[in-house]
């Protein structure tokens, strides 16, 4: 029996971030980081043993029901692991180490695994949107405020932000990603227990521990030090929200009414047969919405008492994962959104000219007062004259696309970043 197939969870259902923060990942971490202990302290034969012994299978079940009676996963699966290696080598088995060094280490090395394919998924997101942007540089379209037409726009410019969105958060998921810390600190962080073991270096034994495991060497012991689970909560918050913006802008632009964008095969629904619904741009926007719930427990917990927290520590665990999941499934999501998205440059010309030139109407305040403009406008929509008319001005005056700034420079100026 399973017991979470994503079955409410189709953002991230079949997507590798899910297959990184499984269960069964979460305990090849614990396993992995069980195994770097032994190597990092134990005699060559006893390091052997004990790390071929956590290449073997361990019932994830089990575990879990076993780890309600010391509240975390760690204490069965030690006992576990001990049981499975020849008895010369058992001393050696989690040696030295709390529950929460193994589970945290375990929880950085997932979270490195899952952030690679995110990585890779936010290079390719913004490649996509390079090549929006470039082909669209040029492409008018109405710029919206609060709801409303504001100023004429250009496609390309928008889509130049979304990628830059997109490139703050590759560059802040990177430096998390290189700076995830192992966690050895034994009972309350003093690493006291390694010392009675003949260790007289305890701090030296840290650093081969963290480079055996493949993750950074920490300052010092963080078991009540939380910022590498905050400056996760941190990235992965904002990369969902970077993600979540491309999606909130093309859920309006594919709105029947306005139809400038669409996805480029969008999803069905069970009654309507007619419809193609934005599934994609959905999926991410729902992630987007999510995330700051979880980063909040995790900010939260930086607030811990003692050298070991009742409580604080054990919030993390889910909300970490759940973080990890939505960005991962968001940002793989995301290409797919990306590389396939529909411009329709007809629509956005013909939604410029909805206002009869209103959507202009600030490049005229330096010819006519404000209060005379407020007056034509006013006649404008309610007559239905264009705004040129009204004026008494030549029509390439009102001409939306006559009217974008520097929208092309901040373009290409945007591009220019890789």
């Amino acid at each position: 029996m399973t017991y979470d197939d994503g079955l409410l969870a189709p953002g991230r259902a079949g997507t590798a971030a899910e297959e990184a923060t499984s269960d069964a990942a979460f305990l090849r971490a614990m396993l992995d980081a069980e195994a770097a202990l032994a190597r990092a302290q134990a005699p060559p034969e006893a390091a052997e043993a004990i790390t071929a012994a956590c290449a073997g299978d361990f019932d994830v079940r089990d575990l879990a029901l076993r780890a309600r009676s010391g509240g975390n996963p760690v204490i069965p699966l030690v006992a576990d692991l001990t049981a499975a290696v020849p008895e010369d080598a058992r001393p050696y088995v989690h040696r030295g180490a709390t529950s929460q060094d193994i589970l945290d280490t375990a929880a950085m090395l997932v979270a490195a695994r899952t952030l690679a394919p995110v990585l890779a998924d936010l290079e390719r997101t913004a490649g996509a949107l390079r090549v929006l942007a470039a082909e669209h540089r040029d492409t008018v379209m109405p710029g919206r405020t609060l709801t409303q037409h504001a100023v004429p726009t250009t496609f390309g410019l928008k889509a130049a932000g979304w990628r830059a969105l997109l490139l703050d958060a590759r560059d802040r998921v990177a430096a998390v990603r290189d700076r995830l810390p192992a966690q050895l600190g034994g009972a309350a962080g003093t690493l006291a227990a390694f010392t009675t073991y003949g260790h007289d270096d305890a701090p030296a034994l840290v650093a081969a521990y963290a480079r055996e495991v493949g993750l950074a060497e920490p300052a010092l012991p963080w078991h009540t030090v939380r910022t590498p689970v905050a400056d996760l909560a941190g990235v992965l918050a904002f990369t969902a929200g970077a993600l979540g913006k491309m999606a909130a802008d093309v859920l309006t632009l594919s709105r029947t009414e306005l139809g400038e964008v669409g996805e480029g095969s969008g999803g069905g629904s069970s009654a309507m047969p007619h419809k193609a619904n934005p599934v994609r741009a959905t999926l991410i926007a729902a992630a987007a919405r999510r995330a700051p719930a979880h980063a909040a427990v995790l900010y939260g917990s930086v607030a811990a008492e003692d050298e070991r927290p009742a409580g604080a520590w054990h919030a993390e665990w889910e909300p970490l994962r759940d973080l990890l999941r939505l960005v991962g499934g968001a940002a793989h999501a995301a290409v797919d959104l990306a590389e396939n998205l529909r411009v329709d440059s007809a629509r956005m010309r013909a939604n410029l000219d909805l206002t009869d030139g209103l959507i202009v109407s600030e490049r005229l305040r330096n010819r006519f007062p404000k209060d005379h403009l407020a007056r034509a406008a006013e006649e404008v929509r309610t007559t239905g004259r264009p705004l040129a008319d009204v004026l008494g001005v030549a029509p390439e005056l009102t001409d939306p696309t006559h009217y974008t700034g520097a929208a092309a420079q901040l373009t290409d100026r945007a591009l220019e970043r890789r």
